[in-house]
């Protein structure tokens, strides 16, 4: 039986792991995790907020997928978009889903993330 979800594994270009820490930890505001020492060999890098994990693992023939993407749900959704925007992230809001306020944001490579909170 399912239970939850443990983390979310998205992918980044070789390299790329300065500016994914600059994202999602000095933007986001999330913690970077270890990762075991033989996954770690493998490049990318893992981050949490809370209970909420994202996985960033190497791919060689990386290409940010242009619709999938991970929906995380904040607090004070307009003071969390006013923090990325303040450090640089673009937002872009969307009022397209019945019951929620929203907006996306791409992280430096390129993922598309999703940004919601219940009205």
């Amino acid at each position: 039986m399912l239970a939850a979800v443990d983390h979310v594994q998205l992918a980044a270009p070789p390299g790329s792991e300065d500016a994914l820490r600059a994202y999602y930890v000095d933007i986001l505001g999330m913690t970077e995790i270890p990762k075991p020492p033989v996954l770690a060999a493998r490049g990318g890098c893992w981050f949490r907020a809370g209970a909420v994990q994202l996985h960033l693992g190497v791919e060689e023939d990386f290409r940010p997928a242009k619709k999938a993407h991970p929906g995380l749900r904040v607090t004070d959704i307009e003071a969390y978009a006013a923090r990325l925007t303040a450090r640089g992230a673009k937002v872009t809001w969307d009022d397209n889903l019945p019951g929620h306020l929203r907006f996306y944001s791409q992280d430096p490579v390129g993922n598309r993330l999703e940004f919601l909170q219940p009205r």
